[in-house]
């Protein structure tokens, strides 16, 4: 079967956004399913299992085989795991503290992931690389508020921490993700191992829910906005997540990822206008500076 043509520049930049804002808006929905005491499990559950389906479905349409190569099992149950534990600590995070500010925070995993890489063996950064890391880390002293905390302006309230640290174990946790991914499951499809990652997801969202462990896990909304909240969550990154892997061998990501650095600038806009949060001055100042480092850290030169 002949591989298929990339989309357009324009094309693929365009799906690339609505799939980033799609995630965004997600993020959005779940904050306000969460006040309205939607256990975070019950989330997680939900939405990995309409995802599961959705890319059931797709392994099915083309006929791929579930078969991995000689010891892989082990790495795809580990990378199940590791994005069972991000989605616990993103939505931790949203549930907690500003989306935007949530989402720049998980945003540092490229600098988790270069250096981990480093640490395992791979190349060092390089010193362009060294800048744009110091670059986005002092972009999030001012995201966070750091000056004003530290002078006692802002407090510094416990839900606010916990927020950071939650926001800080996902990106740790996606890094790790990325690296294995990357390094010892490159060989499979992405559709399959996507599929069994999110297997692997529901089922601990499922025994987690079941067992207890997290008082409110499994509650149901109090009220219809919890519901409707609820329902748009599993829409939104249903449709994100399947609309990204049926378009990804078309979409040029080499070229076009750092489009999708767009998610936390979309959840600023959407936090603003459905959730009334908004951001000081010197925390949108640097969030623009973290999202500028990090287009660049990804950014590649094409040949």
């Amino acid at each position: 079967m002949p591989t298929a043509l990339p989309f357009p520049r324009l094309l693929a930049v365009l799906i690339l956004v609505f799939t980033s804002s799609s995630f965004a808006a997600n993020h959005i929905a779940a904050r306000i399913a969460f006040d309205h005491q939607t256990g975070l499990l019950l989330a997680i559950l939900c939405r990995s299992g309409v995802t599961l389906l959705l890319l059931a479905g797709l392994v099915l349409w083309r006929r791929e085989s579930l078969r991995l190569p000689r010891g892989s099992w082990g790495w795809q149950l580990l990378l199940g795991l590791l994005i069972a534990l991000q989605s616990f600590c993103v939505y931790s995070a949203v549930a907690r503290i500003p989306v935007a500010l949530a989402l720049l925070v998980v945003n540092l995993a490229p600098i988790l992931l270069a250096l981990l890489t480093w640490a395992l063996g791979g190349a060092a950064p390089t010193r362009r690389t060294a800048l744009l890391m110091g670059m986005i880390l002092l972009g999030l002293v001012f995201v966070l508020d750091v000056p004003a905390r530290l002078a006692g302006q802002a407090g510094s309230e416990p839900r606010w921490l916990a927020g950071v640290l939650f926001g800080f174990s996902a990106a740790a946790v996606f890094a790790c993700a990325l690296w294995i991914t990357d390094h010892k499951l490159a060989r499979i499809p992405g559709t399959v191992r996507s599929l069994l990652t999110m297997s692997v997801v529901f089922s601990s969202a499922a025994l987690a829910g079941n067992s207890g462990l997290l008082e409110g896990g499994m509650s149901l909304p109090n009220a219809s906005a919890g519901w409707w909240a609820l329902g748009c969550l599993i829409v939104l990154y249903g449709m994100a997540f399947s609309t990204l892997f049926i378009c990804m061998t078309r979409l040029d990501l080499a070229r076009n990822a750092p489009v999708m650095n767009v998610e936390p600038v979309a959840s600023l806009l959407f936090g603003w206008l459905i959730l009334d949060q908004l951001l000081a001055a010197g925390q949108i100042v640097g969030g623009v500076i973290v999202l500028a480092g990090i287009v660049l850290l990804t950014y590649r030169k094409q040949a």
